[in-house]
């Protein structure tokens, strides 16, 4: 009998971890960085894929599902997700996860934005009163999100607290040292003026050093008219660039129409986890972008 017992006990420490906490990320980096630091005491869900349009996505009941579930909502923020996370949060009935509560996370709120508008005028298009929300693209973001992130989940489960804290010092080493490998494989980058179609990149031109001349997009968000595009043509006739930019997720033939009649590089950025077939994780992301562009230089 004893033994039985004995047995029985030593078979439920063998046994792995169960997930303690569910998280849904309304952005696969977030999702991504979840899974780095949580581990096996977390389940993760993304809300969106890397080829959807972050800002215009439907709360679906099967999200609403997830959010009703959640221990922790990860966003970008900086009104990334105004169009539908609203309409999310209100119908998952989930106290947890409102602002203000330690089950909401928002990435945007531990970087330095950029492109903070000095006036609002919705005429002016899909305009961020807080600024630019996509930070995801400079890997010195990702790491000042990771150890906030890091600490949010201590404590909202405060017995894996070291656990977290352990799994994040690996992934801190591990990302400063990518940075660095990143940083000097892309200094043949440096000044190099570019195109972009939307208004997606001011963070990874800040690091890259990056010149952006133009955008396709008149305003952001807002599709680019004959017009527009004629006139961004005109202005690359003096102002030459290398290659026009665009997010996977994007429409690509307003890039292409550009590439076709300079004659220079369209590159699809993954722009997150998922938008290409080698950004499988978050290291993957940032290889898979240095080396588009990199081909595209040549």
């Amino acid at each position: 009998m004893l033994k039985t017992i004995l047995t029985a006990v030593l078979a439920t420490f063998s046994l792995p971890a169960l997930a303690t906490l569910n998280i849904l990320a309304c952005e696969p980096e977030w999702g991504a960085l979840a899974s780095e630091l949580g581990g096996d005491r977390v389940t993760v869900y993304n809300a969106t894929s890397a080829m959807q349009d972050p800002h215009h996505i439907q709360a679906k009941p099967s999200l609403l599902a997830r959010a009703r579930n959640a221990n922790l909502l990860a966003c970008t923020g900086a009104e990334l997700e105004s169009g539908w996370l609203p309409i999310l949060l209100r119908q998952s009935g989930n106290a947890n996860i409102q602002p203000g509560r330690a089950g909401y996370f928002e990435a945007a709120a531990y970087v330095q934005k950029l492109e903070i508008p000095a006036r609002l005028d919705r005429s002016e298009g899909d305009v961020h009163a807080s600024g630019n929300p996509h930070i995801q693209t400079d890997p010195r973001n990702i790491a000042l999100v990771a150890n906030a992130l890091a600490k949010r989940l201590s404590q909202l489960d405060p017995a894996s607290a070291d656990y977290y804290q352990a799994r994040y010092k690996v992934f801190a080493d591990k990302w400063q040292a990518a940075i660095q490998r990143w940083k000097k494989q892309a200094a043949p980058l440096k000044g190099m003026p570019v195109v972009v179609q939307h208004k997606a990149f001011p963070y990874l031109s800040n690091w890259l050093e990056l010149r952006e001349i133009a955008a396709l997009e008149p305003e952001a968000g807002v599709e680019p008219s004959s017009r527009h595009l004629g006139d961004v043509l005109a202005q690359l006739s003096h102002q030459p660039v290398k290659m026009v930019l665009r997010a996977a997720y994007q429409d690509g033939r307003p890039s292409e129409w550009l590439a076709e009649r300079t004659k220079i590089h369209t590159v699809t950025l993954p722009f997150s986890v998922g938008g290409s077939e080698q950004a499988r994780d978050l290291f993957g992301l940032f290889d898979d972008t240095i080396q588009k562009l990199l081909t595209a230089a040549q």
